[in-house]
């Protein structure tokens, strides 16, 4: 059950990506590219609890610069 609601979420979040302007695809990507250096930072310290977590960031974020490509190529 908790599975489909987080794919259900997830669907919504990358339906989401196509409407927002490119200052905001923009701001987005910065945030997760920070999320991702502390991530990467802190599971070499330590492990982390979650390390998948980084698969889905990596994925995230590619995902955005994808979509600002589109809007730049648009342009």
């Amino acid at each position: 059950m908790a599975a489909t609601k987080k794919a259900a979420a997830a669907k919504a979040a990358k339906q989401d990506l196509s409407v927002l302007g490119a200052p905001e695809l923009q701001k987005e990507l910065h945030a997760a590219l920070e999320k991702r250096m502390k991530l990467e930072f802190q599971h070499n310290v330590a492990p982390l609890k979650n390390p998948l977590e980084l698969r889905h960031l990596r994925r995230e974020i590619a995902r955005l610069k994808t979509y600002l490509h589109k809007k730049e190529a648009a342009k």
